[in-house]
């Protein structure tokens, strides 16, 4: 996948009104696994989200021809949605059936599905809850490697799991576009390391003011259209005074 050329003042990821509104609307599916006995861990499904939104943008069937490859420029042509829905059981396995990819972190499954139209998703996930993806952490993540991506969480924002999964997935977006296509392939073949984080009150303006890729929401649903929800904090894209490509461009959603 080319890198992309998107100029910052027509960003998919802006919540003012653009000619992006004005094409056909498309969302990105993601399906997380909530058996009622054994659910996943907060922050776990959140990483495994975020690693199901690169490997989908890396995937080989999104170039050229491939099989997604229309469905994926529809969706970047307009307006950058991700709406994640919650399966268990048959439900779950239904959801499997479709075409997709499913990522498996430590206690979480998340899988991704080719974009579809806003109002045309398949019946077996359009009838998926969105709501009910309240999540926790039994115990307190350890602290994120320095060397590896981290996405950090507002932490003046509460977000159900669903919302903050959406969030990071957009995040971790943002992180791959900036990359050059030497980066991008090196993220990828490592496997997509990163981590999810809030991020420490008093540090959270400097994360914001940093140049490193910001999402900020539309305000469709829980939380305050223009809110700053996640920055992307990637090693390659730190403004430091050697780094090789300079400081990377903010954008938002």
């Amino acid at each position: 996948m080319s890198e992309d050329q998107t100029p910052v003042h027509d960003s998919p990821f802006r919540s003012d009104p653009s000619a992006r509104d004005t094409a056909p609307q498309f969302v990105l599916p993601l399906v997380v696994r909530i058996e009622r006995a054994d659910p996943p861990a907060r922050t776990d499904a959140l990483e495994t989200a975020a690693r199901a939104v690169l490997t989908i943008l890396a995937d080989e069937r999104l170039a050229g021809d491939g099989a997604w490859a229309q469905a994926m420029r529809d969706w970047q042509d307009a307006r950058i949605r991700k709406v994640v829905r919650r399966a268990r059981g048959a439900e779950w396995r239904r959801a499997e059936a479709l075409p997709g990819i499913t990522l498996t972190g430590t206690s979480a499954e998340v899988r991704v599905f080719p974009p579809v139209p806003l109002d045309g998703w398949p019946k077996d996930l359009a009838r998926l809850q969105v709501s009910g993806t309240d999540l926790d952490d039994l115990q307190e993540p350890g602290d994120a490697d320095p060397a590896a991506p981290v996405l950090w969480l507002n932490p003046e924002l509460g977000m159900s799991a669903g919302k903050a999964m959406a969030q990071a997935g957009h995040a971790a977006q943002l992180a791959w576009w900036e990359l050059s296509d030497a980066q991008r392939t090196a993220w990828r073949e490592s496997g997509f390391p990163l981590a999810v984080r809030t991020a420490d009150p008093a540090r959270w303006p400097h994360l914001t003011g940093s140049g490193l890729p910001l999402v900020r929401d539309a305000g469709f649903t829980e939380i305050a259209p223009g809110s700053c929800t996640v920055v992307a904090d990637h090693p390659a894209l730190r403004r430091e005074p050697h780094a090789a490509g300079g400081p990377a461009a903010t954008r938002s959603e």
